[in-house]
């Protein structure tokens, strides 16, 4: 018997089977694919705070970048650069890879190309190159994605928002330091120009509805050639409980995504070792209730949860702004005044602080149409509260 299964070896999962070894659990980390990072779904982009809670070299690394150009459909653009690095273009393959083999030297052991498939008294049925196993583990930790199977078996409500993502990577020259933010391109969230170093860009989108129609024509500009395209899923908003049945969720499976940006490598892995703690805990008091894997709900809530509330709020309120707004919104944010906050306080991890000194801007504010929006009027008053 293991003190504890993690389910799932992306950012989350390493992180988790690293840190649960390290305490000197017996620790199994199981992964359907071959290999860690394959197939890619995510944009590759991550902020400092994030590459650096991976703890890994800097060889996976393509492109630093330092600001942002958002432009919209009417060619209204804001532009602002931090003059230092601000995030990680990466090849998450080797990034992922690189994370395992931490976790690896830690003394996890992995099971790559094999399956959870179901789960009986306390007990993951598993399906891999080894054929049909039991494993037996008195504490799992559940990293296994937005579609989460663990979670599916145990009967555990997921995380309500579903983005669809489409990525593909072009050849393009663009300036090296800043990545394009089109927020019209994809009415509910938005479409980016990623430069991945060497004349190489990644041009993506997410959404909820109608993406593969909107990436084919957002992309159809950028496309002479295509070298690799991938397609992903981003949940938005908590599972109501991230804890129970000897299970605690992480990263996507919990539906950790940042709703202003959709990454989810920072929340995932800050939340792993908050879940590799409490497994300490638990392995060391031989306690397993819901009662004892309650204090990891507490602890990533009190790291990170403000932001995740804060930032499903600002998404529903996303959903109401017409286009013409976010025209007049962009063109008002390019105030010297504005994109100097912007570079003072910008956190794409910790966004909170940011939205709350530009909602304290009347410009800002009648760029909504405010006396006439009730809407924007409910939104300021939750997150100004």
């Amino acid at each position: 018997m293991y003190d504890v299964a993690v389910v799932g070896a992306g950012p989350a999962g390493s992180a988790a089977a690293e840190a649960c070894a390290r305490a000197g659990l017996s620790t199994l980390c199981i992964e359907e694919h071959a290999a860690p990072g394959l197939p890619v779904q995510c944009a590759g982009l991550l902020s400092t705070n994030a590459f650096l809670e991976c703890r890994v070299s800097e060889r996976s690394v393509l492109n630093r970048v330092r600001g942002a150009r958002v432009i919209s459909a009417s060619g209204a653009e804001l532009s602002f650069d931090a003059g230092t690095t601000k995030g990680y273009v990466v090849d998450r393959a080797a990034l992922d890879a690189e994370m395992v083999r931490a976790a690896a030297a830690a003394g996890a052991e992995f099971w790559m190309k094999t399956a959870v498939i179901g789960i009986e008294g306390g007990r993951l049925i598993t399906r891999g190159v080894n054929g049909r196993q039991e494993v037996a583990a008195r504490l799992v930790i559940a990293a296994d994605g937005p579609r989460s199977g663990v979670a599916r078996m145990l009967g555990i409500a997921r995380a309500p928002v579903y983005l669809s993502g489409i990525q593909a990577e072009v050849p393009l020259e663009r300036e090296s330091h800043l990545v394009e933010i089109h927020p019209n391109a994809a009415p509910q969230f938005f479409a980016w120009v990623i430069p991945a170093g060497e004349g190489r860009a990644r041009v993506g989108m997410c959404g909820t509805a109608n993406v593969h129609e909107d990436f084919c024509r957002f992309v159809k500009p950028y496309l002479s050639s295509v070298t690799h395209l991938v397609t992903g899923t981003i949940p938005l908003g908590m599972m109501p409980q991230t804890y129970g049945r000897r299970t605690l969720f992480v990263g996507d499976a919990a539906g950790m995504a940042k709703p202003t940006s959709g990454g989810g490598v920072y929340t995932g892995v800050r939340a792993a070792r908050h879940a590799a703690a409490v497994a300490v805990s638990c392995c060391e008091s031989d306690d397993f209730s819901d009662n004892a894997l309650a204090d990891y709900e507490r602890r990533w809530k009190e790291d990170f949860g403000r932001e995740l509330a804060q930032g499903m709020r600002f998404f529903r309120f996303r959903q109401e702004i017409a286009p013409a707004q976010v025209d007049r919104l962009i063109a008002v944010m390019a105030d010297p005044e504005i994109t100097d906050l912007i570079v003072r306080y910008g956190d794409m991890d910790r966004p909170d602080a940011l939205i709350r000194r530009l909602l304290t801007k009347k410009k800002i504010l009648m760029s909504f149409g405010i006396m006439a929006a009730p809407a924007v009027r409910a939104f300021l008053k939750e997150v100004l509260m």
